[in-house]
């Protein structure tokens, strides 16, 4: 299965953040979508970084004074890699696994087109398995 067909299904929406917004902003954000990582994005089509839970409660660890009113761009992280819409979600699930991440933008020639979470490619995975397994069992039943 594609990363194309895993934003068919959940849909190709992007939160993002600007890199001056405060960390206090984007916990607000991400609590209020129920999400784990914001694009950081002045205009929502370029990737200058991602910010995440785990950047925040790092920071919440490692930084002495007022974390909540330090900017986004204090913490993100940057250097961010992306996955494209024809990349196979076998091939993201390990790359997410290697490089530690959960979250992955979607780019199109270089422009922000949705993000794909480890729970999304699993789900999509999971998916894919039990499809199989239907038919399969279907195979059997009709002979």
């Amino acid at each position: 299965m594609q990363i194309a067909q895993v934003l068919r299904s959940k849909g190709a929406t992007v939160a993002t953040i600007s890199r001056h917004a405060t960390i206090r902003e984007a916990l607000s954000v991400l609590a209020y979508r129920s999400i784990g990582a914001l694009v950081v994005s002045e205009d929502g089509d370029a990737i200058e970084g991602i910010v995440s839970e785990r950047d925040i409660v790092r920071a919440m660890n490692f930084v002495d004074g007022p974390v909540l009113e330090m900017t986004v761009e204090s913490i993100m992280s940057t250097g961010v890699r992306a996955c494209h819409l024809d990349d196979d979600v076998d091939t993201l699930m390990a790359l997410m696994t290697d490089l530690r991440v959960r979250h992955l933008p979607v780019v199109v020639d270089g422009h922000l087109v949705g993000i794909v979470s480890i729970g999304d490619v699993v789900k999509a995975r999971i998916d894919e398995l039990e499809r199989d397994r239907q038919e399969l069992v279907e195979y059997i039943n009709a002979r």
